[in-house]
């Protein structure tokens, strides 16, 4: 087999998905789908885009390199398993990038009800990161590492996401707002449904989700 060096972009496969997935959205919104349609709508936009940009950084572009071009490192040693005492430059980056996925948790997931929670979702979303990248270097040798400080940062953004939607929720001049963006059967969603059902009982300062540890 010859050499070979090329690159797959993001635009190559995203852009087509994306498009895909929006022209499904307005149709189901023209259509006044429930979940599809109105705050929800935009609810599944943000979602879809987000997602494709943190594919864009992380995964793409795909290099796919043979022969000459390959990286000759064993991909075991691009794996980085201590975490490092003193953060690196790309910490901060790493944690901002999830803050997003932990505030949208709660407003399209049922499993986004405590921060315990929410902290997994972040935890396992980083993890199918950086198995990707690792998957990708034995198959493409494409130079991707694999670092367990960007699980620690990316799982600490989730985090911090999530307790940005709790403070939000905790105000009651924005959460009325907030709450109209969940998508059905979410944490928000299903905590909005009991406090409707037992305005008396209400739950606990603070809560996302039905009241779980």
């Amino acid at each position: 087999m010859g050499d070979i060096d090329f690159e797959i972009g993001s635009t190559t496969v995203l852009g087509p998905l994306l498009a895909v997935y929006c022209l499904v959205l307005a149709v189901r919104a023209a259509r006044r789908r429930p979940g599809w349609a109105g705050r929800q709508a935009v609810t599944r936009l943000v979602g879809a885009l987000y997602l494709a940009g943190v594919l864009s950084i992380t995964v793409f572009p795909v290099a796919v390199t043979y022969g000459t071009y390959a990286n000759q490192v064993p991909w075991y040693e691009m794996v980085q398993p201590v975490p490092l005492l003193v953060a690196d430059l790309s910490f901060v980056p790493n944690v901002v990038m999830l803050v997003p996925f932990g505030m949208l948790v709660p407003l399209v997931s049922r499993q986004g009800s405590s921060l315990k929670r929410a902290t997994v979702r972040a935890a396992l979303f980083s993890a199918s990161i950086e198995v990707a990248q690792c998957l990708m270097y034995v198959l493409f040798n494409n130079g991707r590492s694999v670092d367990v400080n960007d699980l620690l940062a990316n799982t600490l953004g989730g985090a911090a996401g999530y307790l940005v939607i709790r403070t939000v929720l905790r105000s009651t001049a924005a959460a009325g707002e907030l709450r109209a963006f969940a998508l059905p059967g979410s944490a928000v969603a299903q905590d909005t449904a009991n406090r409707s059902a037992e305005p008396c009982a209400g739950h606990p300062s603070g809560a996302v989700g039905p009241g779980r540890p």
